[in-house]
């Protein structure tokens, strides 16, 4: 309580004595400050009138004391002009008493104040809370992002080769999931002296679910164990030769719908290239149509759609050929690539892919792949694309 009438300190201090509070006094607002300097104060009722620093001074330095809580200001006056409280309430008060002051109205303006400052508490309170949650919140998520750079470090190690020249043939793989982690997959592998098998797969959805289900996957087609490659067959001469890459895709399925215990389907395209003959067999579930490019630039998109894997019990799929020539390649590019938007929302689909491929018709093998993805994040706009993009590049030589 502040005020320079000791006698007014008096009378008012007694009921508040009584009331059960704790009450420093002061004589003016230089002292009342000092106070509020060294002790903890909930809530000051102070005279306006006073020598040297008035109510409304001594309210203004009081608000700029740095407190941890919020301290309740009520200013003492006979005055009652709006502009005097319009003054009052600029300098920082909370509440008005006019002079001479009844007791009854003292202690429901303090109860007032009280109710305020117990909110207060109540949401330090609840702030402390969250800010606790937070910081633990912070804590797991910086271990879960650690965990994802390491997981993409391991999906990255799936395609443990970029480029691999074959002799007759070289391919190329590209993989860019667009988060930590992504639900692409891409691979290569020997079948014998004559023939490679190429793969592409993109799992529905992103993120974690999603690559655990491609890091499963990449264990059907392992490039240096042949007795473990689901596409392959041993040969009557004791090599290896591909399985029919529809009869793949069933395998796949069933595998998928009767073992895996999962809401994910994903698209494939699964082929082998005899590298002497150029002849191409391939089997496409739901995956992005191939695209071919001769030697001469020309443009082809191959493949009839087909269904996804994981998707239908006994679903059908069904072969398809084609021929590279020498100088040929083929493209399988996921749905990430055709499906790019830019920033109005259009789609690159396969006329933009065919326009990329025409303006880098002389480019060959990473130098190709690097332009797509380079194409790419230019037609979007962004560095940060929304899909998952991969793609496969098979080079017949010549």
């Amino acid at each position: 309580m502040v005020d320079d009438s000791r006698l007014q300190r008096r009378i008012l201090g007694s009921s508040i004595l009584k009331w059960g509070y704790d009450l420093h006094e002061a004589a003016s607002g230089e002292e009342a400050l000092g106070i509020c300097r060294t002790r903890h104060i909930d809530l000051i009722l102070s005279d306006w009138m006073m020598p040297g620093m008035d109510g409304p001074e001594f309210c203004r330095a009081f608000r700029a004391l740095k407190r941890d809580t919020y301290g309740y200001f009520i200013l003492l006056t006979s005055k009652s002009a709006k502009e005097e409280v319009a003054h009052g309430l600029d300098a920082g008060a909370d509440d008005f008493l006019t002079k001479p002051v009844h007791p009854d109205e003292l202690r429901a303006r303090i109860i007032a104040g009280e109710r305020i400052q117990v909110m207060e508490r109540e949401l330090q309170d609840k702030n402390r809370i969250v800010s606790s949650t937070l910081a633990r919140l912070q804590i797991l998520y910086d271990r879960i992002d650690r965990d994802l750079v390491e997981a993409r470090r391991l999906q990255q190690s799936l395609v443990r080769e970029r480029v691999r020249d074959f002799g007759g043939a070289r391919v190329t793989l590209m993989l860019r999931p667009s988060g930590h982690v992504g639900g692409d997959l891409v691979g290569m592998f020997p079948i014998n002296d004559r023939q490679i098998g190429v793969y592409g797969i993109d799992v529905s959805g992103h993120g974690i679910a999603s690559a655990l289900m491609t890091a499963r996957l990449a264990g059907y087609f392992p490039p240096g164990a042949p007795d473990q490659n689901i596409a392959l067959r041993p040969g009557p001469d004791g090599g290896w030769q591909p399985r029919a890459p529809a009869g793949v895709a069933a395998a796949l399925n069933a595998l998928i719908l009767e073992e895996m215990e999962t809401e994910h389907y994903l698209t494939l395209l699964l082929g082998h290239l005899d590298m002497e003959s150029g002849r191409m067999v391939m089997t496409q579930a739901g995956h992005t149509h191939p695209v071919i490019q001769r030697r001469d630039g020309g443009l082809e998109s191959v493949g009839a759609g087909g269904m996804p894997v994981g998707l239908i019990s006994g679903a059908v799929y069904e072969d398809f050929e084609v021929t590279l020539g020498p100088g040929d390649r083929l493209l399988i590019p996921s749905d990430g690539i055709t499906e790019c938007t830019d920033a109005r929302g259009r789609m690159l689909e396969d006329e933009g892919l065919f326009a990329i491929l025409r303006a880098h018709v002389g480019a060959g093998g990473e130098e190709l792949t690097d332009a797509l993805v380079r194409d790419l994040t230019g037609f979007a706009g962004r560095d940060d694309l929304e899909d998952d993009i991969s793609a496969v590049l098979v080079e017949r030589a010549g």
